[in-house]
């Protein structure tokens, strides 16, 4: 098993990406919607997963806070989707709950290095 798979933000972050992948193919959002929100989500855990890799705890840093930075373009993202009516409150919030928590996690990550 490789470090970063071991990391709970990791595959928080994975499954998150999983489950944008799904309303993307369920929903009908323009072609700029869909293809920003699932790099961002993407971004999330590749950037941890390559933060990992990284032997100083500068560069480590770096990558930790572009997948926050990716986590927080997501809630805008999802905020543009619920105000112009493409997504209930519903799914707003669930996933602003999820991102709120990656977020979290990452900061505590961030300040630790």
């Amino acid at each position: 098993m490789w470090d970063f798979q071991k990391l709970e933000v990791y595959q928080k972050s994975k499954n998150f990406s999983k489950q944008i992948a799904a309303i993307l193919s369920e929903k009908s959002f323009d072609r700029v919607t869909n293809d920003q929100m699932r790099r961002a989500s993407f971004s999330i855990m590749l950037n941890i997963a390559e933060g990992t890799s990284r032997f100083s705890n500068k560069d480590r840093k770096n990558f930790f806070v572009v997948a926050r930075g990716s986590a927080f373009e997501c809630v805008a993202i999802l905020e543009y989707l619920l105000e112009t009516q493409e997504i209930d409150h519903n799914i707003f919030t669930d996933y602003e709950k999820i991102l709120d928590e990656i977020s979290r996690m990452l900061f505590g990550l961030i300040k630790n290095l």
